[in-house]
């Protein structure tokens, strides 16, 4: 672990008149192996959401991975 982890970033998105309540949650996490995960999680706050795991061989990728789906979430509303 070269790279400290990043603190995870919580996003939410919502909106009363559509009864819209969404979270998304991304968080670098290393592995067992020396690779990077992805951790993604979402759905409607106040449940467990869902989960999805990509894996990296390099920490920039898994980066730049993540800025991307943010940038990606904020144009859709998610602060």
């Amino acid at each position: 672990m070269d790279k400290p982890v990043d603190e995870p970033l919580h996003l939410t998105r919502i909106d009363p008149e559509r009864n819209m309540a969404r979270f998304y949650l991304l968080s670098l996490q290393p592995t067992l192996f020396g690779d990077v995960s992805l951790l993604r999680n979402w759905g409607r706050i106040g449940t467990g959401g869902r989960t999805k795991i990509d894996t990296y061989d390099e920490a920039e990728a898994a980066s730049a991975a993540c800025d991307r789906l943010e940038r990606s979430k904020r144009r859709r509303g998610y602060r």
